[in-house]
Parts: structure tokens; C-alpha cells; sequence
């Protein structure tokens, strides 16, 4: 896809920068990471750097490694539907059981941040005061004993392929802290639309009790329109249990609200209620990465990848070609 400039746009001072951009969709991932990382001339940007291949990035003599904070969070989306994840000390006890520091560190090589519910903590819905939870196995332990956990029953935890790491990383967190089995549930990425579907629809058991999952939020500035909405809404397509009376309230109350400070502070009592109620089992908010040439300033976004602002420099290759 080709997309020329509008040099009449009504709005000169953001721009257009650029008089050409080209949308490489026919090119893998892979291959066009090794492009950008060690030619000049067919890539200049590759989005959805994953950890792993961030160290190739930082080490290229063309580009760079742009690191955004993203509003992306990855949770354990828990089934209040299954035996005893209705109970909120179990919840508590999952969430106490992870350790989140090693998880970002081993999973997502430093790039990502801690979250204490399911709003970003730079989007401006994250309340004050509310920590995320901290990595106490004794304190799971307790609370897991003191909830009746079955001994012999095994956790069964499902994923998906994009987040398998983390949900390894999870169960061996449970395994460790709570003294536990964990069973974790494969979805094959051909099973992935109809496994989709039976969340939505909501209209069979589900066959997990967390399932690793990660989200997005297209609505910036207010988490609960597009994140807390589709895990624990009565219309939410995520929630994966019976809907909460203060939580509908609240969000009742948002969709009317119109004063905007009213409607931040909304926001937070959304995300201290799902915190204290332990809704998900909360893990972080991943950077998004962008492999960028050199001779290229981009300016990353929060919630879509825009170029709006993207420029290059006298150095870049078309221009040394135009010369």
C-alpha cells in the first residue's frame, strides 16, 4: 500500500513530513527486522519487535530501537465461574503468588512495566496510593489454605501461543509459591476463533480456570471504556464470570458522566475496585517496540502505530538517491 502526501492539508504545522510512504505487508516479520537491522534502502521501520529480538536491534549499525509505553496489558483473565475462583482469597492468592519483577525481567527482557489492576499506570486511570500486588508466597499460601483449596487439585491455566511464555512463567510462579499443580491448557492457533467465540458467547463452561491473555486500550485516557468494560462488563466480551452490582454502578455512572475530571476519577474507583476484588490475576503492561533506521525520527504512540510525525533526515538514503 502506497500513501502520497496531501500537501493542501488544512493542518501545515503537524504536517505532511514525508511525500511517500510504503506499507511492506508481503514481507515476514523475520525478514524484514533483518533488513531494517542490516541493509539501507527497503525497510526503515519494522513495528512489533518482540523482547527477544530487541537485543538485535540495540546492536545494528542502521537503526534503533524505539521503546513506547504502550496502553497493552497481559493479565490472567480469571473464570469467577470455575470452583473456587469465585472465592476473592484465592484471587488474592494468585496475584500474591506471582512475582512480577522476574516475570518482566525473563519474559519481556525489561521491557515492560508492573501494573496494579488493568489501567496502565501512565494512562492517568491508574488510582493513588494502589500498588500492585507484591511477590508473598507465605501470604498466598495462607489465604489459598484458608479459602479450602482441594489438595490434589491441579489449577488448569489456558493459553494461547502469543503469550505462552508468560503463561509458563505463571504456573511455574504457582507451582512454587502455593504448592500447587498447574495444568496449563494449549490452544492451538487453528482452535484460536472458536476458543473466541466460546468466550463471547459465554454459552458453555469454560475448560480453564485463568487464562493468559493480553489486551489493548484504543480509548486513551480512559482504561474502562475499552479495557475494564471487556473483562467484567455484563456485556463485556471477556468476563468470564457473574457481573459485579458496584462495578455495573460505576460504569453506569461513566457512560452519562461529561465533566471530565469527574469521569478520571470514575476511572480510578474502577480500577481500585477491580484491585481489591482481585478480579484478574495482574501482571504488566509490555512496551510496544519499533526497530527504526537511523537516519529516521519517528515519534511512537500510546495506543496505534501513526506516522504523522515521522521524518527523515538529510542522511537518509532516498535523499542521498535524489542528490
Amino acid at each position: 500500500m502506497v500513501l502520497e502526501a496531501n500537501t493542501d492539508h488544512w493542518n501545515r504545522e503537524r504536517g505532511p513530513r514525508l511525500e511517500r510512504v510504503v506499507y511492506r505487508n508481503d514481507i515476514p516479520h523475520a525478514e524484514a527486522l533483518d533488513k531494517v537491522c542490516n541493509t539501507e534502502g527497503e525497510i526503515d521501520l519494522v513495528s512489533e519487535v518482540s523482547p527477544e529480538e530487541a537485543q538485535k536491534v540495540e546492536d545494528s549499525r542502521y537503526a534503533h530501537l524505539v521503546s513506547i509505553d504502550a496502553l497493552r496489558v497481559v493479565s490472567g483473565l480469571i473464570n469467577r465461574n470455575a470452583g473456587f475462583m469465585d472465592d476473592v482469597r484465592v484471587r488474592k492468592a494468585l496475584n500474591l503468588a506471582v512475582d512480577r519483577d522476574r516475570m518482566i525481567n525473563e519474559v519481556f527482557k525489561g521491557y515492560a512495566h508492573p501494573v496494579a489492576a488493568m489501567a496502565p499506570p501512565y494512562s492517568g486511570g491508574a488510582p493513588e496510593g494502589v500498588e500492585p500486588y507484591p511477590h508473598d508466597p507465605a501470604e498466598a499460601g495462607r489465604l489459598l489454605s484458608e479459602a479450602g483449596w482441594p489438595e490434589g487439585r491441579a489449577l488448569r491455566l489456558a493459553t494461547t501461543s502469543d503469550v505462552e511464555a508468560v503463561a509458563r512463567r505463571m504456573a511455574g510462579d504457582f507451582r512454587d509459591s502455593l504448592g500447587i499443580e498447574v495444568e496449563i491448557v494449549e490452544i492451538p492457533d487453528e482452535d484460536l476463533i472458536p476458543a473466541q467465540k466460546a468466550l463471547v458467547e459465554k454459552n458453555l463452561p469454560l475448560p480453564f480456570d485463568v487464562l493468559a491473555h493480553a489486551w489493548f486500550d484504543l480509548a486513551a485516557g480512559y482504561p474502562p471504556a475499552v479495557i475494564h468494560r471487556e473483562y467484567f462488563h455484563s456485556a463485556g466480551a471477556f468476563r468470564a464470570g457473574p457481573p459485579l452490582e458496584e462495578f455495573e454502578e460505576l460504569m453506569g455512572r461513566s457512560v452519562v458522566e461529561t465533566d471530565g475530571q469527574k469521569l478520571g476519577e470514575l476511572g480510578k474507583q474502577i480500577d481500585r475496585l477491580v484491585h481489591d476484588e482481585a478480579l484478574n490475576v495482574f501482571l504488566c503492561c509490555p512496551m510496544a517496540l519499533v526497530a527504526v533506521n537511523n537516519e529516521v525520527k519517528f515519534t511512537g504512540h500510546a495506543a496505534t502505530l501513526e506516522l504523522a510525525e515521522t521524518e527523515v533526515g538529510e542522511g537518509h538514503w532516498s535523499r542521498r538517491n535524489n542528490d
